[in-house]
């Protein structure tokens, strides 16, 4: 079987291209990419990304240059080639599960494809992956072949984009697990997990009550994390007690009367004890300062 042909274009390189290609790489195991910006080879081609002015998801053409561009999500945001290929392909990347394709699309894609596009609006400050996947291109001081860096680039795409998936995944597959705990917790407002496992999302989504999160550590201790008034936010329903900030071991020990007491971060959102019960006594401490 001859391996599919994929061109994108030639030169410097950004996001969108890039992870396009390291999607594809998910459907395709094998085939042969060319950069180029020759419209015969462009018309031959199997699949084209980024270049040749057409979007046509049936006859593998994924362009959003064109006069128009390639239409835009209900939210406003346009898709640039990399929303284009996670339309036709994003489901069968995720094994099938439309929520977790829904899941990147939202936190990854959508932002790719809204910087590639000038729709900034919404658009998280800082450096971003665009940039970052733009760093990859040769400086004027460099040797380097674009193709050569474009190469690297799709490396880092893949790893990128296989952790997002896996993260998306995970944090779905935890909101039963989740929810388990709440409906079981002896007060509403203290909830337990056997293990770590991402909440945020599905207490916000279940819980009004929900203060502090008691889950064990990976190496063996146990942690009480408080509930930020949303996700994303660095205000908290009701933060740890103000005489702990900054606190570990003897200290901490003495402020709080409790022996396996280990630290609080001066923020106040996290602290942790040796043993389950210990912790479990910070959270009652907690609830009964002001």
């Amino acid at each position: 079987m001859t391996d599919k042909v994929i061109a994108t274009h030639n030169g410097s390189f950004h996001a969108d291209d890039v992870f396009s290609i390291a999607a594809l790489k998910n459907i395709f195991p094998s085939f042969k990419l060319i950069r180029t910006r020759d419209l015969d080879v462009i018309n031959k081609a199997d699949i084209v990304i980024d270049v040749g002015g057409e979007y046509d998801a049936d006859a593998g053409r994924f362009d959003h240059h064109q006069r128009g561009g390639a239409g835009a999500r209900e939210n406003g945001i346009p898709y640039s080639s990399f929303g284009l290929i996670w339309q036709k392909y994003g489901l069968q990347i995720c094994q099938g599960n439309q929520e977790v394709a829904d899941s990147v699309d939202a936190g990854l894609v959508s932002t790719i494809d809204a910087i590639d596009c000038g729709h900034v609006e919404g658009v998280p400050q800082g450096i971003s992956l665009s940039q970052t996947i733009s760093m990859f291109n040769p400086t004027w001081q460099e040797d380097s072949h674009f193709d050569t860096c474009f190469e690297e680039a799709v490396d880092f795409a893949t790893r990128v984009l296989t952790r997002f998936i896996a993260s998306a995944s995970g944090g779905i597959n935890a909101k039963d697990l989740v929810a388990k705990a709440i409906d079981e917790a002896e007060d509403p407002r203290v909830i337990v997990l056997e293990k770590y496992i991402p909440w945020k999302r599905t207490v916000h989504a279940l819980s009004k009550e929900a203060l502090y999160m008691i889950y064990p550590s990976p190496t063996g201790q146990w942690r009480i994390q408080t509930v930020p008034v949303e996700p994303g936010s660095f205000e908290d329903r009701k933060p740890l007690p103000k005489q702990w900030a900054g606190l570990s071991d003897n200290a901490l020990k003495e402020v709080t009367g409790i022996d396996d007491a280990m630290f609080c971060h001066n923020g106040l959102f996290i602290a942790g004890a040796e043993s389950f019960e210990s912790t479990m006594k910070m959270a009652a401490i907690a609830l009964q300062a002001k």
